[in-house]
């Protein structure tokens, strides 16, 4: 869906994801949202009666259901999925963002939790169900391509860990190699997860 496709509220959501992925929730204004987004500012009150809050919340929402529709992407790129090539292909993602735009903008649910979790429930609550969101994908495409029910769901949680992870690491120090590194170590682990059929 293009900008020109939202609504203004979707477009609002988007742009706060946006914001909070480069600056953070506290960096992030309702004013500056609308600014981003094109939209009046006196819609902010419209679409988003509970402020502020609110409009973090659902743009952590929106990230989550991002990352978890493009998990079928991933798979549907591979000539062969395999556990190895789909965690390649998560990483690979903010490994060309980072090569393309540069390092200023991480990922908005870890940014949210970062800013948010001691202080919001609400935004904890909301970044605990966007990780969730993205989690089960992972795992059941796991589980589709022979890892054991029971350990996918953990092997998800790694991944997703330590993307995380090595996605701080490489705004830190403004280079790609954690990416790349835990793409290389953690493949052979991941293949090695999958129980041959028959």
């Amino acid at each position: 869906m293009t900008g020109s496709e939202r609504g203004p509220r979707e477009r609002m959501v988007f742009s706060a994801a946006q914001l909070i992925r480069r600056g953070g929730v506290t960096a992030t204004g309702m004013r500056d949202v609308a600014a981003h987004a094109g939209a009046p500012r006196g819609s902010l009150q419209y679409y988003f009666p509970g402020g502020k809050e609110q409009m973090v919340n659902e743009a952590v929402g929106w990230a989550g259901r991002y990352a978890g529709n493009r998990v079928a992407r991933f798979l549907a790129a591979l000539p062969e999925p395999t556990p190895a090539g789909l965690f390649a292909a998560m990483v690979g993602q903010w490994t060309d963002e980072f090569l393309a735009s540069g390092y200023d903008a991480g990922c908005p649910v870890a940014a949210a939790t970062v800013d948010c979790a001691g202080t919001s429930a609400a935004t904890r609550s909301a970044a605990a169900a966007a990780f969730a969101t993205w989690t089960g994908p992972v795992a059941g495409a796991l589980e589709e391509m022979g890892v054991p029910a029971g350990r996918a769901p953990a092997l998800a949680t790694l991944m997703i860990s330590a993307i995380e992870g090595a996605i701080v690491i490489a705004r830190a120090e403004r280079d790609v190699r954690a990416l790349t590194t835990v793409a290389r170590e953690l493949g052979p682990l991941l293949d090695a997860s999958v129980v041959p059929s028959g």
